[in-house]
This record gives C-alpha cells, structure tokens and sequence, in this order.
C-alpha cells in the first residue's frame, strides 16, 4: 500500500457538516496542509451550492493548504486534484480504460460522473491565505439520476463500473500520495506540465460541447485548455477563451 505523503496531515471524523466546512474551521491554527476526511457529511455541497449526496462508503475530503501566488494560480489546482484523482483510480483498478477529466472538475468513468472537485479560498486583496480543495468520489454507491441537475452527466460508482471494492480511507492514502507528486510539480515548473498531462486525459478533446454560465452559453469545438486554465472554443463566431461554465455534452 502506498504510504502516507511527508509533511501532510490527516483528521479523520466520523460525522461533519462537510469537510470544507471543517477546513475552514481549523484553517486559522493548522500549521501545514492537511486532508480531512469524513465517513458522513449531513451537509455537503457540490458546485455553485448544490447539493452533493454522499452514499455510504463514498469518499468526502478536503485538502486544506496555504499556497503561495494570487487566486488565479491557487484555481489552476483544480487540475493538479483531477490528475491526482485519475491516478488513485488508476492505483486501485489498475486500469485507466474509460478514464477522462471533464473541464473544470469532474472525473469520468465510462462516460458518467465518478468524482466532482471543488475549490474555496480565503484572504485579501490579491492574496491567498488558504485554499480548500473538496472531493468527492463514488467509490460504493452512485447517487439516484434523479438527484442530479437536468442535462448532467449519470452519476456513476468504481464498485459498479469496475468491480473493484475499496475503502474510502485506503482510496485517500492513493489520492494524497499523488496530489503531493502533482504539487511538487506544480510549484516547482508551473502550470505547464500540469495543463499537458490534463489535456491528454480530456474528455471530449476536439468534439462539440456546450458551455453554459448564468447568463450566455456557447457552443463550439473543445480546442484546448490555455496557460490560465480557461476552455478554449472554437465557435461559429471565433475562438473564445471561458473562465468558468457547467459543461454540456
């Protein structure tokens, strides 16, 4: 079994509101990064305050960190967690067969949702003082379709798609061993070979998406992933560069 990364720590609770609630509790005192991992959450949260159902046997963390640069660098971990989260799959299944990354922070199996990521900083002014990065991951159970928003991808579970039977805290120790590799890498050559190894597991590279925010939605070819983490479509009225949407496909 892969050990426990160096200089990261772990809490480990039987029950929590969430776990990037907790973060942000013990944000102020902790001295280092730290997983926090929860065998229940009584109210956890997806992407723009949905809420995200957590089967038993499921895993629900947050790494709770301190990076260093502005908030646009501290966002662009979304995809160091995504490349960290294909790995322990990986790691566990031992196969990478029907893996992809979906822009921003999902993680697909088979073409349905195995894994959702989501980032909440703090600080002031152009500064981070802790980033937050929330995981979820169904490893036992995928959530009722019916749970989920009209047009999102099927939840899908690894015990249903795979076989494979793994226990939450074991999925963790896979996952924080290889979050520290990406983040070494990532502090020490920046965004760069992060985006590469990202774009190379992309679902949907080169095909027709839809992407939509609050107020427009653009529909055009998945190009590429730019140097500030931004999906790149080409449309019928050019090449637009988008900084945050729920993707379609």
């Amino acid at each position: 079994m892969t050990d426990w990364p160096q200089g990261y720590g772990l809490h480990i609770l039987q029950e929590v509101d969430s776990t990037l609630n907790e973060a942000a509790r013990i944000a102020p005192t902790a001295a280092g990064p730290v997983w926090i991992m929860a065998h229940h959450q009584t109210a956890a949260r997806g992407r723009r305050g949905r809420v995200w159902a957590n089967p038993k046997g499921n895993l629900a963390a947050t790494l709770l960190m301190r990076p260093e640069g502005n908030p646009e660098q501290a966002a662009l971990r979304s995809f160091v967690a995504a490349l960290a989260l294909f790995d322990a799959v990986v790691s566990v299944t031992g196969r990478a067969a029907g893996l992809s990354l979906k822009w921003p922070n999902d993680v697909l199996l088979n073409g349905g949702k195995l894994a959702g990521i989501l980032l909440e900083s703090t600080g002031q002014g152009r500064g981070v003082s802790h980033l937050a990065i929330g995981i979820g991951v169904n490893l036992a159970d995928a959530p009722a379709p019916d749970t989920v928003e009209p047009g999102a991808l099927r939840p899908v579970s690894l015990l249903s798609e795979t076989g494979a039977q793994v226990e939450a805290e074991d999925f963790l120790t896979e996952l924080a061993a290889a979050y520290a590799r990406y983040e070494a890498q990532f502090t020490t050559y920046g965004f760069e070979p992060i985006r590469t190894a990202w774009l190379s597991r992309a679902a949907k590279l080169g095909e027709v998406i839809t992407a939509r925010t609050a107020t427009s939605e653009s529909v055009g070819t998945f190009e590429t992933v730019d140097a500030g983490g931004n999906l790149v479509l080409n449309t019928a009225k050019g090449r637009v560069s988008i900084p945050a949407a729920d993707v379609y496909f």
